[in-house]
């Protein structure tokens, strides 16, 4: 520019004018600039939001199918340990309901046993003393008292087979008694076999519903 048109307060102001409307139109270029790339900026953040809330979804979804089914799974092992804890009570009570009745049993063969055998030990000192009677007698008898020897061996034929018999009933006592005690000694083994698992199964079954509560907890 000249120095005349420099100086003349029309061009001057013509000039300013210009400058005015090119930074009208550069700040208006560069607030659309910045407003485009700011609306850019906040779909990205936008969709990538929808996107991480999506996949924490899915994530949190298959968690919780996780833990509904690791507590119901949970459930029905405590069911089916209630159950067996339920069995094995059932099943321990009837054994020692019949080891209790074996007992019994068991205490009226002993009384039973001990009063044969008191019984025999009678009869062995009866037996003893025909015995001496009968060879005193066999003795002294003469002919005339063979109809009363007859009589006296008649008797100690009958009490010999008496004796005999009482033996038999003894011996038999003795193994009945025996295999009842085996019985009883059996079910006092399955009685303390089935005490102890019964403990582990309440153990089983407090840790399964200790696991259970922190589940539900969770």
């Amino acid at each position: 520019l000249s120095v005349a048109s420099v100086e003349d307060p029309v061009v001057m102001s013509k000039i300013r004018q210009n400058l005015r409307e090119k930074h009208a139109r550069h700040i208006a270029d560069l607030r659309a600039y910045y407003d485009s790339e700011i609306q850019s900026l906040k779909q990205q953040l936008e969709d990538w939001c929808n996107l991480y809330v999506l996949n924490r979804c899915e994530q949190l979804d298959a968690a919780l199918n996780e833990a509904s089914a690791r507590i119901k799974a949970l459930e029905n092992k405590n069911n089916l340990l209630e159950k067996q804890v339920a069995d094995w009570r059932e099943r321990f009570y009837s054994i020692s309901d019949n080891s209790k009745v074996l007992q019994e049993r068991l205490e009226e063969m002993r009384t039973s046993h001990k009063e044969k055998d008191n019984t025999i030990s009678r009869l062995k000192s009866r037996l003893k003393e025909l015995e001496e009677a009968f060879e005193k007698l066999s003795y002294r008898l003469s002919d005339n008292t063979n109809t009363r020897l007859q009589e006296e061996n008649k008797m100690f034929q009958n009490l010999l087979g008496e004796y005999e018999s009482l033996g038999k009933e003894h011996e038999r006592v003795k193994d009945t008694l025996n295999t009842t005690e085996n019985k009883l000694l059996d079910a006092n083994t399955e009685i303390s076999d089935l005490k102890r698992t019964i403990l582990k199964l309440e153990a089983q079954l407090k840790q399964v519903e200790h696991e259970n509560a922190l589940k539900l907890r969770h």
